[in-house]
């Protein structure tokens, strides 16, 4: 549990129990670190979800089912399923809409306020947030279902990008997630850009035509110099402001902007003059909608080969060293995962 900026507790505590007749109880076999859940550990909050200590966070998870409510039909004790962390009320008008992502009232695994993390060896979820895993697949599988949806969903909210120039600014798991469902579907080039060397490569060695660091190159200078018209579509994904700017100044009039990251900050700024007269579309995303299955779904066919994102391992014992390492970006990291 989080005690305070940077620091975590193990403690002991009762066993969730089940309580109505859709929920299920999982025993947590690997939980993945996010982003989300080191600005937790660093800041202590995301804009105006601040966090209340202590707080169990985590929502990257896969586990095995060990008891079910007398309601629920779609999974079984035994069963291997991945979590997927949103719970919406499936009664407001955004569930009604089929934007159960912006429930009225949803409920989050590891947000604060809403519902405490799956960084613990049991949790009870609802069915709804329990999808099974297929048998080729392994529990990492599972856990990484959830980043990668929210890659599938921000293709798919983008549009059709069939023959398109990308850019991809931050190679974190998202980006990463952003970068296979865009050569699943189609895209032409794909232009990365991180800080870290080590991820840069990683992109290379996943089909990006070009890499650079922001740090050592002119990131605008060098892809404007091999697409002079600019790209198709940018997604920004590491929340961070000179990274908008770039990603603005390398599309094309009418190009399209997704900004998938989690900035620290609380405003973001853009030029009115590079953005209005060349009529860039600019859209935001929130986490992901009905593409859990979708994600579960490529890696089962083998349309997306997820086997470089993991990159280190810790037991449970020692989240708190797993967390310092993904907060301080280093040893190349990518994808922590959490083994129980």
């Amino acid at each position: 549990m989080l005690t305070g900026i940077r620091q975590m507790e193990m403690k002991n505590v009762p066993d969730p129990m089940i309580s109505n007749p859709k929920d299920v109880k999982i025993k947590m076999s690997v939980l993945g670190i996010c982003g989300s859940d080191v600005h937790y550990y660093t800041q202590g909050k995301i804009g105006s979800q601040k966090v209340r200590y202590p707080f169990t966070v985590g929502h990257e998870g896969a586990g095995i089912v060990v008891e079910t409510g007398k309601g629920v039909k779609r999974v079984k004790p035994g069963d291997a399923i991945a979590v997927e962390p949103a719970m919406p009320c499936w009664e407001c008008d955004q569930c009604k809409a089929g934007r159960h992502h912006t429930c009225r009232k949803l409920k989050f695994l590891g947000c604060p306020g809403q519902a405490e993390g799956c960084l613990s060896e049991y949790i009870v979820i609802p069915e709804e947030s329990c999808f099974p895993v297929p048998g080729n697949l392994s529990y990492d599988h599972g856990s990484i279902s959830e980043p990668l949806a929210i890659g599938v969903y921000s293709v798919k909210k983008s549009g059709d990008i069939k023959g398109a120039k990308v850019g991809i600014l931050g190679f974190g798991p998202i980006g990463m997630s952003v970068l296979l469902a865009a050569k699943v579907q189609g895209a032409h080039d794909i232009y990365v850009t991180d800080k870290i060397d080590a991820r840069l490569a990683m992109a290379s060695k996943e089909g990006a035509v070009f890499t650079g660091n922001p740090l050592n190159d002119n990131i605008v200078e060098k892809i404007r110099q091999k697409e002079p018209l600019g790209l198709d579509v940018v997604f920004e994904c590491c929340g961070q402001q000179e990274a908008l700017d770039e990603a603005v100044d390398i599309l094309k009039p009418g190009g399209k902007l997704m900004v998938v990251g989690i900035p620290e900050f609380d405003r973001w700024s853009i030029s009115v003059e590079t953005t209005r007269r060349r009529e860039i579309s600019l859209q935001f995303v929130r986490r992901q909608v009905d593409c859990t299955e979708t994600a579960l779904r490529m890696m089962q066919t083998g349309k997306i080969d997820v086997k470089n994102m993991v990159t280190h391992r810790f037991p449970f014992k020692d989240t708190k060293e797993a967390f310092d390492l993904v907060a301080d970006y280093r040893d190349g990291v990518m994808k922590v995962m959490i083994d129980f």
